[in-house]
């Protein structure tokens, strides 16, 4: 199938590990030149000289979405060095789980209000595409009550609220706006990793949870994403797509 990726403009925030990473090396792979951020600069230099090698234009910077202003002047940024913007991907996560002020502080102004503003900023941008689209990654968190129960779960319900809402209201401009809600996700470096070497009963018994009898990979929530963003999925808007082999028991109509 031709996702029609190829020459898109994409940016995707959290960038240089795991599933940003991946959601932005198969953007690359299909052909789309990519804008990229994370906090730290060696990451980011890496990162984009591996898209560079896939024959697209990429460029990155050290950003904190928490930032508000850094936040929005990377976007404008990145948006003349691509000459617009097509796509964009939130997907920087505080994974904040503690019940104290600080957590929710920080789950709010990176999670929440990281989404909000990106699109904001990239408003003007994808208005003038003729294939805008924004993806958020969300969480199987957000629909069920777990372990993260509290800051993180309760803003990544609140992404896929605010996401919906601009896909009915952006629908008359041709911009879709999507959601992914990934299972658990393993790979070297990640939060599955840590835990599993810091706390192995909660890595166990999480596992077990999955009835595949494995946790995900960061390619198969990337490959998710990039269709969503794609022309290929032109009439798909104001959906939430969980990709969790089977993980959770709730019904989605």
């Amino acid at each position: 199938m031709d996702l029609g990726l190829s020459g898109a403009k994409v940016l995707v925030t959290g960038s240089t590990k795991g599933i940003g990473r991946a959601i932005a090396e198969t953007f690359a792979a299909e052909g789309a030149n990519v804008g990229i951020c994370a906090r730290n600069q060696a990451d980011v230099d890496s990162t984009v000289a591996a898209l560079k090698s896939k024959g697209v234009a990429a460029f990155g910077a050290s950003v904190d979405v928490a930032d508000g202003a850094a936040l929005r002047a990377w976007v404008v940024d990145m948006a003349t060095k691509l000459d617009g913007i097509d796509v964009v991907v939130a997907n920087v996560s505080a994974l904040a789980i503690g019940q104290d002020d600080e957590s929710w502080a920080r789950e709010f102004s990176t999670d929440m209000m990281g989404t909000v503003r990106l699109v904001n900023a990239a408003m003007p941008y994808l208005e003038k595409s003729d294939a805008g689209a924004i993806v958020a990654i969300s969480s199987v968190s957000g629909r069920e009550v777990d372990f993260a129960a509290g800051p993180y779960g309760t803003f990544k319900a609140a992404i896929i609220h605010y996401t919906q809402g601009l896909a009915n209201q952006l629908a008359h401009k041709g911009i879709r706006a999507n959601t992914v809600s990934p299972g658990n996700t393993y790979f070297e470096g990640g939060v599955w990793n840590t835990i599993k070497d810091n706390n192995p009963e909660l890595y166990k018994t999480a596992l077990a949870l999955n009835p595949t009898g494995r946790m995900g990979t960061p390619q198969e929530m990337a490959n998710a994403v990039v269709f969503l963003a794609s022309r290929a999925a032109s009439f798909i808007t104001g959906t939430n797509l969980v990709v969790d082999g089977a993980l959770t028991r709730g019904v989605q109509f």
